[in-house]
């Protein structure tokens, strides 16, 4: 894991991403789940800041590891993963469409998220000591 960088912040947040199909049905079997598990990995139009960086496609799951930047909300973009994927795998399989006929799509409407960070104990030692590391490494003479 790394810093990533934008124009006024520096960010780590990475999270854990699940999600299921409607009913939870098995549908990724076979070429189904390695399209998807590609599909899932690199997602036309999204947010270029958007980085996945794992995604393990189950028989009747999904879980994803991302970095989402905060200006983003979770929320919006999960709904926008789920709503291109469930578009595009309809489009290449006609079974989902027959298994899924209405316009809600082939995802469940919930998902889990959980944040990935550094370590606790990481954490409380920076919080810390991070005063007695800063004190005295700026010396200015005159």
């Amino acid at each position: 894991m790394r810093f990533h960088k934008s124009n006024h912040s520096i960010y780590r947040t990475e999270y854990h991403l699940v999600w299921i199909p409607r009913y939870r049905r098995k549908i990724f079997t076979g070429g189904v789940r390695a399209y998807a598990q590609k599909l899932l990995t690199h997602l036309k139009d999204l947010e270029p800041d958007i980085e996945v960086v794992k995604v393990n496609v189950q028989i009747d799951h999904v879980h994803m590891v991302a970095v989402i930047p905060p200006r983003f909300a979770v929320a919006q973009t999960i709904s926008f993963i789920k709503s291109q994927s469930a578009k595009t795998l309809k489009a290449k399989f006609p079974f989902l469409r027959d298994l899924y006929p209405d316009k809600a799509g082939i995802w469940s409407t919930g998902y889990c998220v959980s944040s990935v960070g550094l370590n606790e104990k990481e954490i409380l030692h920076y919080v810390e000591y991070q005063e007695k590391e800063d004190k005295g490494q700026l010396r200015i003479t005159f």
